[in-house]
């Protein structure tokens, strides 16, 4: 049994395929550093979950994106005093206890997940990995009796089966994880694709237009705004703006600061060229000390790998205390 906590416990995990874009930044990191101070916050960098499509595996390249995430974390303000950040892999805990929880997870649960349909249609061959993707994300949370997960609307089905895979276990073995509760943010903007105005910005998506990726030089930013998707029209009209204007307006929000009324005023009436300007010098100032850092941690690979061990330590401490109650309930050394 979990004792009781002065803070409620936040944990988020990202693979690291893929960079970071500014939906990522804007809808959900800089909500997690302003809110440091509230919660117990555990940031997993989750390089096992990317083994589910192998085929696409080069490991030099998932160790070095696993380093890149953990760096842009830190950039991007996390603090290591208030958070614990790591990879997932380094915490051994996470793979004995996803073990335990596919041995109680019935196979009709898994059946009716709609991720895995969606995310092996069309792929010849599909891993027993994929298709218990969710338990494992079930352990990530569970090991450490989060309280809160911060997940898009897409992903609510993977916490409640996370919360009725902890139901059985204790239902079979009398011990009781915390049941998890997907945290909604209330606040903080959603991004849209540049090229695709009502999507929301994907790090999965393939087409380069499509997403302003954290880490991408300003020329880069300057040419996939120019190119972002606007409407027939020329010119902002603050009273009825299309998907690919307020998208666009929303950025420069999230960028420059001060009061959504306030943004709109800045560019009510101008040309869409003078648009994606404005918004590309508001994103390119917002991105250049948050890149600035990056290079400043990652090029100091040897200090970030010996920071991360540290604190997968940690996270072992905690994931520890939790597996020697569960190893004493189901009967196992």
């Amino acid at each position: 049994m979990a004792d009781s906590k002065p803070k409620k416990t936040v944990f988020s995990g990202i693979q690291p395929t893929g960079d970071l874009h500014i939906g990522n930044l804007i809808g959900a990191i800089s909500l997690w550093v302003k809110e440091q101070d509230k919660h117990d916050n555990i940031f997993c960098i989750v390089d096992l979950h990317a083994l589910t499509y192998p085929e696409e595996i080069q490991a030099e390249r998932l160790k070095s994106n696993s380093l890149d995430v953990a760096a842009l974390y830190l950039a991007c303000g996390i603090d290591p005093e208030k958070s614990l950040v790591f990879i997932q892999s380094q915490v051994r805990q996470h793979s004995e206890l996803a073990w335990m929880l596919n041995c109680v997870t019935p196979m009709g649960w898994m059946n009716r997940m709609t991720q895995f349909k969606s995310k092996s249609e069309g792929r010849e061959t599909v891993g027993v990995g994929l298709y218990a993707y969710p338990i494992l994300q079930a352990a990530d949370i569970l090991l450490y009796h989060a309280d809160l997960v911060p997940v898009g609307e897409d992903q609510r089905q993977h916490i409640e089966i996370t919360q009725d895979i902890a139901e059985r276990f204790e239902h079979l073995f009398g011990y009781h994880f915390t049941r998890p509760e997907i945290l909604v943010r209330q606040v903080g903007a959603r991004i849209m694709g540049l090229d695709d105005p009502e999507a929301k910005m994907s790090k999965s998506a393939s087409k380069s237009g499509h997403a302003i990726r954290v880490l991408d030089p300003p020329a880069t930013i300057l040419k996939k705004l120019k190119s972002a998707k606007t409407d027939s029209r020329t010119a902002v009209d603050a009273s009825d703006l299309s998907p690919g204007v307020r998208n666009l307006v929303t950025i420069y929000h999230a960028f420059a600061g001060g009061s959504w009324d306030s943004a709109l005023k800045r560019f009510d009436g101008s040309g869409y060229g003078a648009l994606k300007t404005g918004v590309a010098e508001a994103v390119i100032a917002g991105l250049e000390p948050v890149q600035r850092r990056f290079h400043e941690i990652r090029d100091d690979e040897a200090g970030l790998v010996r920071f991360l061990t540290r604190s997968a330590e940690a996270a072992a401490e905690r994931a520890e205390a939790t597996m020697r109650d569960v190893r004493k309930a189901v009967g196992v050394w």
